[in-house]
């Protein structure tokens, strides 16, 4: 997921520290972009456990992870004192997120020491350089990181390349989600879908997948569906994947920017059916931003394309500032706050690591799920694969050509 929540409560924002970074970043961008972050010193080969002093960190979420976190934060805040004197929280968005960090990175001030992103936003900062590899640091901070992991978010840790820490995952998609008064069957797979998008046209609809976790899991889980040759390789091995997104096109009238817009179109009856997942059917209902009425529905024999969340570390920060940072990513793959991360289903189930139930998540949690959730979710985890989002170079590989092939007609 991409953008914040319907719900989710109001975050202090950053504005004169990245009012700043952007004002320059289009000066800086003729500097080109710095394999190692810029002017950012080079991490150091060994940290100590604690900070010489609290320092305050700057926390940018550009992911909605803080409907999942933003208590953990509190806890960590509360509980550490000797590490950090204040913690403050932005948002933004996956695509402004490399160019922000790079402006500050080259202008030798970073002033965002913790970034929350998903995928998409992981993967154009591993392209650029921008975050640090904290493999050195595993052994003081994450001794048992791999192994602490359940096996679907132990294979997705490794799109981080070391350079972020996996904070929670789900399996995402693709589903679909449908409004049961407009449609009374719906399409069990890609072709029945095409067809019902030509006999309704502008009635189906997806989000961009550069900026949508729906959105990309759609596109990504299509290869399987389709039956492509190589679902890991958008340029070679997505033949059926793209001439079905052509054709599909034909009958899409937008694309919005954000998964929160097919949701609201969804509930006001501009549309009849959306690309959804797990998390975003659940907490919508939860929340009260889509009727609870609304069905979702699973393709035949489908893969799930796994999804995850991490924290990654602007290079440049001070070594205070990074003890802080990994001590506090230590304390959020504790059980105690995975177990908050199941929210209101919003990253449904969305703990990481091994072990953690709903019964352990707080009680707001557990009666959430259990009036708006799906049992069929958990019977289909086990029923159907699960396969890695791409790795980060093939991930922006697929988005720009889909903003070239699709997206670029609306």
């Amino acid at each position: 997921m991409v953008e914040n929540l319907p719900g989710s409560m109001s975050r202090r924002r950053l504005l004169g520290t990245f009012a700043t970074a952007a004002a320059a970043a289009p000066v800086l961008a003729a500097c080109g972009a710095p394999d190692s972050g810029g002017t950012a010193k080079a991490a150091p080969s060994t940290l100590g456990t604690k900070p010489s002093k609290p320092v305050t960190l700057n926390v940018l979420d550009v992911a909605g992870n803080l409907q999942l976190t933003q208590p953990i934060l509190d806890a960590f805040k509360s509980q550490h004192p000797e590490i950090v004197s204040g913690i403050t929280t932005a948002t933004g968005t996956a695509p402004e997120l490399a160019p922000k960090v790079q402006a500050q990175q080259q202008a030798g001030n970073v002033q965002i020491q913790l970034v929350l992103t998903g995928t998409d936003g992981l993967s154009a900062g591993i392209q650029k350089g921008l975050w640090y590899d904290l493999k050195p640091y595993y052994s003081t901070f994450f001794p048992d990181l791999t192994a602490g992991y359940q096996a679907p978010a132990a294979a997705m840790a490794t799109l981080a390349q070391d350079q972020g820490i996996e904070l929670v995952w789900y399996p995402s998609g693709p589903l679909i989600e449908y409004d049961p008064a407009a449609v009374s069957s719906p399409p069990a797979t890609p072709d029945a879908l095409l067809d019902w998008a030509k006999a309704n046209p502008g009635k189906f609809q997806y989000a961009r997948p550069a900026n949508s976790g729906p959105g990309r899991t759609f596109l990504m889980g299509l290869p399987y569906l389709l039956g492509d040759s190589d679902p890991t390789d958008p340029v070679n091995g997505w033949e059926k994947t793209w001439a079905y997104l052509t054709e599909l096109n034909k009958h899409i009238a937008s694309y919005p920017t954000k998964t929160s817009a097919t949701m609201t179109n969804l509930a006001q009856g501009t549309v009849h059916i959306i690309a959804t997942t797990t998390g975003w059917y659940i907490n919508p209902r939860a929340t009260g931003t889509v009727p609870a009425g609304m069905k979702v529905a699973k393709f035949n024999d489908f893969t799930w394309v796994s999804d995850a969340q991490f924290g990654v570390i602007p290079k440049g920060v001070s070594d205070d500032e990074l003890i802080a940072v990994l001590s506090l990513l230590k304390f959020a793959l504790t059980p105690e706050q995975q177990a908050v991360t199941y929210d209101q289903g919003y990253f449904y189930p969305g703990p990481a690591v091994k072990g953690v139930s709903l019964s352990q998540a707080p009680q707001s949690s557990q009666q959430a799920i259990a009036k708006y959730g799906v049992p069929d979710f958990d019977t289909w985890m086990t029923q159907f694969p699960s396969k890695n989002s791409l790795p980060a170079t093939s991930q922006v590989t697929a988005f720009d050509l889909w903003e070239k092939k699709i997206g670029a007609s609306k």
